[in-house]
């Protein structure tokens, strides 16, 4: 073939490869089409037949606590469209919280965690109590789906059993996803991240079930969470947590910055998420303050190459959305790319069933909820 004829193919062939290989963006949330004030805090999971479903907080002003439903769309084709948005929680006045969602694999059992908050009583008011009875306590639900996310059960109250009694306040799952784990003397059991309060005081914690969800266990606060400011009082390094298995069993938090340097914290477990190594610096991701997510993909079998994935703001304010990769459970980060470079807040990462990856964050200043798809390929070139 002459060189000029192979020039000319190769600019024409250059875009389609590229384009190909870039990230798609579909809205899921959009607050005024979708009957809310505000629509926050994305969380994301995947059936087993393929299923995306796509949670969020409904709220009715834009408010951390302004009577929030939990609000649901489904999308069955790999996140190219989406359904209608459906309530599946809500609670007269009072504001449901942080949804934290984990699909149980064997029975493809969906498990959907969230808080109510008084009604009128915002977690910086200095107003909740302690305790587990009274109409200023903050509680803990889990509601399941046995049909993709089609229909739910009724919440059930797991308070007792996943809050301390004592001095804890404020209390919040995740945002974003749970674990179910795959290898080590623990394998099968599902776990939800925590953190609990007072404001400004958390400490992060493992809740988690040995019988798919029918009881649940509260782990030990991680060490080092809470750092002296002087004159007697401690302020949290440490707020909404993540966490992601290791290749040997063990469990890896990742964790959003509240004091201390501006980046993520981490600690681990080798117990199935009962005790934490202290609270450390991940040095490599920079953090404004705001959830991010990460992940582990493929969530498959034994023997596949150790991927993990975060998703998360790579700024000093919530903006340039990055996808890092770690190829050694998560101790460095020596792969990223960014997929939004313009607002990027709250963010989650589920692996499709196609093979891809999506990632369900909020732009725009928190008024819109995107579908982001792209491929392992798109992410290390």
């Amino acid at each position: 073939m002459p060189r000029i004829v192979w020039a000319v193919l190769s600019l024409l062939l250059a875009p389609v490869i590229g384009t190909a290989a870039d990230p798609t963006f579909v809205n899921v949330f959009i607050p005024k089409n979708d009957g809310f004030a505000s629509i926050r805090i994305p969380a994301m999971v995947v059936s087993p037949n393929g299923t995306i479903l796509a949670f969020a907080e409904g709220r009715a002003a834009h408010a951390d606590q302004a009577k929030n439903r939990i609000v649901l769309k489904r999308s069955t084709d790999q996140g190219k469209t989406w359904s209608k948005i459906a309530v599946i929680a809500e609670d007269g006045d009072k504001a449901l919280n942080n949804p934290c969602a984990v699909v149980e694999r064997k029975s493809g059992l969906i498990l959907l965690m969230y808080q109510s908050y008084p009604a009128g009583v915002g977690e910086r008011s200095g107003k909740i109590q302690p305790g587990y009875t009274g109409d200023r306590v903050v509680r803990n639900w889990l509601m399941t789906s046995a049909d993709d996310g089609v229909t739910w059960s009724q919440p059930r109250d797991l308070t007792r059993q996943t809050k301390r009694e004592q001095v804890v306040t404020t209390l919040a799952g995740g945002p974003g996803i749970g674990i179910q784990l795959r290898y080590g003397p623990h394998a099968g059991r599902i776990l939800m991240p925590f953190n609990e309060g007072p404001f400004g005081q958390w400490n992060i914690y493992a809740v988690y079930s040995d019988d798919l969800g029918k009881t649940w266990a509260m782990g030990n606060v991680a060490p080092g969470g809470l750092i002296d400011t002087g004159k007697g009082k401690k302020t949290s390094t440490v707020n909404e947590a993540q966490f992601v298995e290791r290749k040997d069993g063990s469990i890896r938090f990742n964790v959003r910055r509240w004091a201390g340097k501006a980046v993520r914290k981490t600690c681990v477990s080798t117990d199935g998420g009962v005790t934490w190594s202290p609270v450390s610096d991940v040095p490599e991701i920079v953090d404004p303050g705001c959830m991010g997510s990460i992940l582990r993909y493929p969530d498959s079998t034994e023997g596949t190459t150790s991927r993990i994935l975060y998703s998360g703001p790579q700024s000093t304010r919530r903006e340039n959305g990055t996808i890092f990769l770690s190829t050694d459970d998560g101790k460095t980060w020596p792969v990223k790319r960014v997929l939004d470079k313009g607002s990027f807040a709250y963010s989650c990462l589920a692996p499709l069933s196609d093979g891809t990856i999506g990632c369900l964050y909020e732009t725009d200043g928190t008024n819109r909820i995107v579908f982001a798809r792209f491929t392992l390929d798109w992410l290390k070139p």
